[in-house]
């Protein structure tokens, strides 16, 4: 088999390239994680987002990362703060695209996939760490060195198209590739409509007013 192996969250940025895969006529496959995210109504998004870009298939893991703890996603006692505030947010999951991006490497290996994208974004971001252009490169050389394809000389690369990208030329792509935003789930708190306060719903709103587009996502507070 060929083809790649796309991280979808069920976020704004996994649907981008989700959509920009399926312009390219890119045979892929999904992988989701079910972490025990606060949020979990995005595991819902990214099972309508895989069926309506056409992936081949589509696997949700399930690893509970709710007793590690350490995150305002995955901690019930924490809450999750209103945008704003200096250094890595309460939201950052330790580790979290370490843990995700050894599956979708392990998923791309078994189904002999030549790539793992990832939407991970290093311009309008919370700051996490494993979202900078260096985490991905540093990333790309333990898989050369960690994978069977690796010895042979057929590595997985991982590849993250949205790294160096602003939030609004993101969603300029995605909506020229057909995105569907409105089955996309953004919001950090979960509740029936996206809260608009978070982190998340901020830079999603951000990019969209500075793409002058309308986002298609109901909002409690815009």
């Amino acid at each position: 088999m060929s083809g790649s192996v796309l991280l979808l969250s069920g976020g704004l940025d996994s649907a981008t390239v989700a959509a920009v895969l399926r312009s390219r006529a890119e045979h892929f496959r999904a992988i989701t994680v079910n972490y025990g995210q606060r949020h979990a109504r995005e595991l819902v998004a990214a099972r309508n987002i895989a069926a309506e870009t056409g992936a081949l298939e589509h696997l949700v893991v399930s690893l509970d990362m709710s007793g590690i703890g350490g995150s305002a996603l995955t901690d019930r006692k924490v809450e999750v703060p209103d945008a704003g505030g200096e250094g890595i947010p309460v939201t950052y999951v330790p580790a979290r695209n370490t843990v995700f991006l050894s599956l979708a490497l392990a998923f791309a290996e078994a189904r002999d996939c030549d790539s793992v994208y990832i939407g991970a974004n290093a311009v309008d971001y919370s700051g996490y760490p494993d979202c900078r252009p260096e985490y991905i490169e540093a990333f790309n050389t333990m898989a050369s060195l960690a994978l069977k394809r690796g010895v042979e000389g057929r590595p997985v690369v991982i590849r993250a198209p949205l790294i160096r990208l602003s939030k609004a030329d993101i969603i300029r792509m995605g909506t020229e590739a057909g995105a569907p935003y409105a089955l996309s789930w953004s919001c950090y708190r979960g509740g029936k409509k996206a809260c608009g306060r978070c982190d998340s719903c901020r830079l999603r709103l951000k990019g969209f007013s500075e793409a002058g587009l309308e986002d298609p996502v109901e909002y409690e507070n815009k």
